[in-house]
């Protein structure tokens, strides 16, 4: 029988990534990703829905992820379904959610912060470095925005 599980989202942060780490030290990050769906009804009116999808990284991924996303960041999350089951304590029902486990995460944004709209890297203030000879030209790959088709 043949099966495939594999799911692209690109949304929002709903809130902080929470950054934990099990006990034998793999890193867990935990997303709230808001995924948006604008639509014209027959009568010309513009309808907006709202889905909230969990999502779990796991290992280096999380780690990056719990350092530079923060609430409002956009990013693109490529990874499979998984339903997480247990049983209430306080019904004794046995309950579920189905949630992505993140394969890839993709950070959309500009890299700059929304407060001054300076890179957090420019911020930070660094020893000044001795000058240097004129560096190599050096050929850069072309970016990967530039796909011909």
């Amino acid at each position: 029988m043949a099966s495939f599980n594999k799911i692209i989202l690109m949304g929002n942060l709903t809130r902080d990534p929470e950054l934990r780490y099990t006990p034998k030290g793999t890193a867990v990050a935990k997303l709230g990703l808001a995924v948006n769906r604008t639509w014209k009804t027959e009568t010309g009116e513009t309808k907006e829905d709202v889905l909230f999808i969990d999502i779990e990284a796991f290992s280096r991924q999380a780690e990056t992820i719990g350092q530079y996303l923060k609430k409002g960041s956009p990013i693109l999350v490529e990874g499979r379904l998984r339903m997480d089951t247990w049983d209430d304590k306080q019904t004794n029902q046995k309950r579920t959610k189905i949630l992505v486990t993140a394969e890839n995460v993709r950070f959309l944004g500009s890299g700059q912060s929304r407060e001054g709209g300076v890179p957090a890297a420019a911020r930070i203030k660094q020893p000044a470095a001795p000058p240097a000879a004129a560096p190599e030209a050096v050929e850069e790959p072309p970016p990967e925005d530039d796909v011909p088709f």
